[in-house]
């Protein structure tokens, strides 16, 4: 199975890359399944920022409300969102 992660605005700097591919042996993954991933091949400041829930999930274009229901199949594409704030 193989994913595509986007990493955005702050994420970004802290993956060193705006994108990654992640291969998981597995198949369809939920939310604890993809985190173990991501943080096995992402920096330690990225995976804390990650698990923060301010950052938010979006698949395949749809931002997800609930990462507990979170199911990746092969070939999605997930974008990690960094919280925002304007003034």
């Amino acid at each position: 199975m193989s994913v595509r992660v986007l990493f955005l605005g702050p994420l970004r700097d802290l993956a060193g890359r705006g994108e990654s591919e992640f291969v998981s042996a597995s198949g369809d993954l939920d939310w604890p399944e993809l985190l173990a991933v991501l943080e096995s091949q992402v920096t330690p400041a990225l995976a804390d920022a990650v698990r923060d829930l301010r950052v938010k999930l979006a698949i395949n274009g749809a931002v997800v409300a609930d990462r507990e229901a979170v199911v990746v199949r092969d070939g999605d594409e997930i974008a990690l969102l960094p919280p925002v704030s304007g003034g």
